[in-house]
């Protein structure tokens, strides 16, 4: 196992559902985040594939210009997920309580998290489960950047830094025999691009960690 009992603790460990009970019809992240995010899903994801949107929410930031054969969403929170409108089917299902997903074997050609990898607390579960739903060849990339709600993310993810949260994605693809090494993208600057020119800082750090099925 990848986790510790203690490294899955959450501060809040009240039901997830609870806590995610009411809709925020908010990004979490800024826009050169989803900008990237965006970019990323257009250089690797094929029109006319079948994606699972995991932890997803009311937008899934794919790229407006590609159409899919069909994206299944996956959430919390019912009213965010029937607001989405790239979502052909959603399910509602809280993953720590249980990590079987319903749906069948070599079934999707990706799988994508967005800003939602930090409040697993089973993940090794959860990535054997990605495995069993892709098809051979299959993409899952799981972005994120530094911002959490910190009473839900787990312990390992809280008291890492933000290379060792990195870290920890690619030893969850890892855990699982049959991805490939994971691709690592990170800390690319979304900062406008005259004070990406001045040097200056600026903006929601990005990172992503990809692999394939083999």
């Amino acid at each position: 196992m990848v986790l510790r009992p203690n490294q899955r603790i959450k501060l809040d460990d009240t039901d997830d559902k609870l806590f995610y009970g009411l809709p925020r019809f908010v990004t979490h992240v800024d826009d050169g985040f989803i900008q990237q995010l965006t970019d990323l899903y257009r250089q690797r994801l094929q029109p006319s594939t079948r994606i699972l949107d995991m932890m997803s929410s009311w937008v899934s930031h794919l790229p407006e210009e590609i159409q899919f054969s069909y994206i299944e969403g996956h959430g919390l929170n019912q009213e965010e997920l029937a607001r989405n409108p790239r979502l052909d089917n959603y399910f509602v299902q809280n993953l720590n309580a249980n990590p079987k997903l319903p749906l069948k074997d070599q079934d999707f050609d990706a799988v994508l998290n967005c800003v939602s990898v930090q409040y697993l607390q089973y993940p090794e579960a959860i990535f054997t489960e990605i495995y069993r739903i892709l098809k051979p060849g299959g993409i899952a990339i799981f972005s994120f950047s530094n911002r959490m709600f910190s009473q839900k993310a787990i312990q390992a993810w809280r008291d890492n830094s933000e290379m060792g949260r990195v870290q920890l994605v690619k030893s969850y693809f890892q855990s699982v025999p049959g991805f490939t090494p994971p691709e690592v993208i990170k800390n690319q600057s979304t900062a406008p691009n005259f004070l990406q020119w001045l040097g200056a800082a600026g903006g929601d750090p990005f990172y992503a960690v990809i692999a394939h099925r083999n």
